[in-house]
């Protein structure tokens, strides 16, 4: 079994590029979006000539912002969105599938912002969501995928000290909070198989040719509760896949 997540920047845009083309390639049997900028609506009709998959989307109320998906070749057993609490359900960015084994929860973190200007709501967002995590980890294991906006550590950043503690996504704060995921029981799959390889990267920005040139942000993650871990076969980064600014990261199952 394969499951793919990818961020893709607007999934009105991305249906405009190879996307199905690619989807097709890559063959997942679950796929989890995030940022697709779009209401349930516009997803569903983004994505009219897919077949073979069940659609499921949740849509920030603002327009053209945020926003997670989660496409599947298996009905799930349940689907629910957010995580139960008013103040951070308003912007799509939970999605959440229940399987016989496990649930598979596609994420989009928020963004602390150029100015940093959320760093303090990122913070409250990435507790709240890992007492989430935890609350469904007492009936089944979790497998969460999607765009944390986080660097976790020096190998997963290009410019590690001209960006540590100065940009959004290498903050302390927030490297702080992904230590709270990894330190309690949820394990980064691909550093499970690749502790060590560098030059790994799941999002570049746009500017000076930072794709090309491979200057890049490992921010896309599979955390796997522990107890789930030897079913996880490989885990990897599709660098290859165009279409957003991130792009496709995978694990496959047993």
């Amino acid at each position: 079994m394969k499951i793919i997540s990818w961020n893709v920047n607007g999934i009105r845009a991305v249906v405009q590029k190879n996307f199905f083309e690619d989807l097709k390639a890559m063959d997942p049997d679950m796929l989890c979006l995030q940022e697709t900028k779009a209401q349930d609506d516009q997803v569903a009709e983004a994505l009219g000539g897919l077949e073979g998959y069940h659609i499921y989307s949740n849509s920030a109320e603002k327009k053209g912002y945020s926003g997670t998906a989660i496409l599947s070749k298996t009905e799930p057993m349940s689907i629910s969105k957010g995580i139960g609490i008013n103040d951070h359900d308003n912007e799509g960015r939970v999605m959440c599938a229940e399987y016989d084994k496990f649930y598979l929860i596609s994420v989009y973190v928020p963004n602390s912002g150029s100015e940093l200007k959320r760093l303090g709501y990122r913070q409250e967002w990435d507790l709240a969501f890992f007492n989430y995590l935890k609350k469904l980890e007492e009936t089944k294991p979790v497998i969460v995928c999607g765009d944390f906006n986080v660097a976790h550590t020096e190998i997963d950043i290009a410019r590690p000290k001209a960006n540590y503690n100065k940009s959004a996504g290498y903050m302390q704060e927030e490297i702080d909070g992904m230590d709270r995921f990894t330190q309690s029981g949820l394990v980064d799959s691909f550093r499970y198989f690749y502790p060590d390889k560098t030059d790994a990267y799941s999002w570049w920005s746009f500017r000076a040719g930072a794709r090309g040139k491979n200057i890049g942000w490992r921010i896309d993650y599979f955390l796997v509760s522990e107890s789930f871990i030897p079913e996880v076969k490989n885990a990897s980064i599709l660098a290859d896949v165009m279409g957003s600014d991130h792009c496709p990261v995978a694990v496959e199952l047993k």
